[in-house]
């Protein structure tokens, strides 16, 4: 069992630079966990606090159920692979795999029946006497996961380890990552500032913000219900449209951009007359009508992107200080200065009460003493 537990776990270094803010996570066993966040939010620190890397200035860390935050990298059961794989450039694949090994005092006819063994599991049986300078970005990845493997550790820590590779050995490595993580079952945290990567990888994903976790969960909970308007704009490959609002029609419709819309049925006990809010609703669940529809934002195109598949199209809105993205089917969309509507799925539409998903009815007003 390895299990990965932090108790109020924070970093702040000389000067008082507060890198981590007092976070409480719990990873479960043979879970595929992403930290995901901007550059600069502690995603690394708090890994390289998880191995050890760095000293814990509050709080602590249980792998296993077994303290360690006081025990060297080396005494926690963990294995690391960096951003730049670390690899040893005056030894062979082989040598670079067996080494964690030897620093075990493990004998040499062992260790190196183990590296080449661990080598042929990911693909690298004809590559041992090559040197990383002689790799692929693809071939010393995965040298870098065989090194990290051949101890059979308890956890897996992956800092950012797709980052050096081209777009399309990136998705050639990160479905063998998936595949390798499943079929060994190790408890793996894996930090990225790719949400794409975070999404597709992780059976769940922390949002980090400046040393805070913003929201844990399922990369569909996520993507779905952000729990503020931060991972709401951070998560999805266009950002989610978050729009001012205006509870009216005694609470059962928003004013955005001077059309009424139904308030979203999450919200519909939640929400006061008069109250303002943020309306979000994602590009991907608005549709596009050409003609007037009644619960829909009107507007006129300004912009189209393509996306491939699809195209994302910018509608600006009739009032005349609102835009909205909306994704369109291929051979679907409409030209640059054509009027348009973009219609919402209601269920998909969020609410949002000073930066938060409303979960919650409004504090009532506060009585002033007569």
């Amino acid at each position: 069992m390895a299990d990965i537990t932090l108790n109020w776990l924070a970093k702040v270094y000389p000067g008082g630079v507060r890198a981590l803010g007092g976070v409480d996570l719990t990873v479960r066993d043979g879970e595929f966990f992403a930290l995901l966040g901007p550059s600069g939010c502690g995603k690394s620190t708090l890994l390289r606090t998880i191995a050890g890397l760095e000293a814990a200035t509050g709080g602590s860390v249980h792998i296993g159920g077994r303290d360690v935050t006081a025990l060297p990298p080396g005494d926690r059961g963990i294995a690391m692979v960096f951003q730049d794989y670390a690899l040893f450039p005056h030894m062979t694949v082989t040598e670079n795999i067996a080494y964690p090994l030897k620093i075990k005092k493990v004998g040499r006819a062992e260790r190196t029946a183990k590296a080449r063994e661990t080598a042929e599991e990911l693909g690298l049986g004809h590559l041992g006497e090559r040197r990383p300078g002689q790799l692929s970005g693809g071939q010393q990845q995965r040298a870098a996961l065989a090194r990290a493997m051949a101890c059979h550790p308890g956890v897996f820590l992956l800092d950012e380890p797709l980052s050096n590779l081209d777009a399309r050995m990136r998705l050639e490595a990160r479905t063998f990552l998936k595949k390798l993580q499943r079929e060994l079952g190790v408890t793996t945290v894996f930090v990225t500032h790719d949400q794409a990567e975070a999404l597709a990888l992780a059976d769940r994903v922390a949002v980090m913000e400046g040393g805070e976790l913003r929201q844990v969960g399922t990369p569909t909970e996520v993507f779905r219900r952000p729990a503020g308007t931060f991972v709401a704009s951070f998560i999805g490959s266009t950002p989610m449209n978050l729009l001012e609002a205006r509870v009216t029609d005694g609470g059962r419709a928003v004013l955005v951009a001077g059309r009424e819309l139904p308030v979203p049925e999450h919200a519909a006990s939640l929400v006061a007359e008069g109250e303002k809010l943020v309306y979000g609703i994602r590009p991907e669940y608005l549709r596009w009508s050409d003609e007037a529809v009644g619960a829909a934002l009107e507007g006129t195109v300004s912009v189209v992107e393509n996306l491939g598949s699809a195209q994302l199209v910018t509608l600006e809105c009739a009032d005349g200080t609102t835009s909205v993205q909306v994704v369109v089917p291929e051979d679907h969309e409409p030209a640059v200065g054509t009027r348009g509507w973009a219609v919402p799925r209601g269920e998909r539409a969020l609410l949002y009460r000073d930066g938060s998903l409303v979960t919650a009815a409004p504090a009532p007003a506060a009585q002033v003493p007569a």
